[in-house]
């Protein structure tokens, strides 16, 4: 039995409602980071063929289920903020994540399967109260470190 009581449960939409797929983008990420349970399937649904799997990513435990057809978009009220160590992790996982998805603003950015990605410095906090802080981060999609330090 499941040791986590709430579980943050995902619904994304990929073609045929393949689940692997999904899988495996994040996997590519989040390399030894990232664990798989089993796949279950559900069949046919309202929503076409649709699959559900337990992931942890990070030790964090997520359901992501997919369906063949979208049902409910996902959008920015929600999001997954990672903190980095340095500009090569932000690089590294802005790179990635903007691919094949989407750049945003003030390191916000948008993978293939719509999921939103805050990609910050770990510091944030105290780059933030570096003067002129505000306007830095106003003028960027993906964060810059060096860009706060001038």
């Amino acid at each position: 039995m499941n040791q986590n009581k709430i579980i943050p449960s995902l619904w994304f939409s990929t073609d045929g409602g393949d689940i692997k797929t999904l899988i495996e983008y994040y996997k590519k990420i989040f390399g030894k980071d990232f664990q798989n349970g089993q796949i279950i399937p559900l069949g046919d649904t309202p929503s076409g063929n649709t699959e559900i799997c337990e992931v942890h990513i990070f030790g964090q435990l997520f359901s992501l289920m997919s369906t063949a057809k979208e049902h409910h978009p996902l959008n920015d009220a929600m999001s997954f903020m990672i903190h980095c160590e340095d500009q090569d992790e932000i690089d590294n996982y802005w790179d990635y994540f903007t691919l094949e998805g989407e750049e945003s603003q003030c390191g916000w950015c948008i993978d293939k399967y719509g999921l939103r990605w805050q990609v910050l410095p770990k510091n944030l906090g105290e780059l933030m109260s570096k003067p002129n802080s505000f306007e830095v981060m106003m003028k960027q999609k993906k964060i810059v470190i060096k860009d706060y330090l001038k």
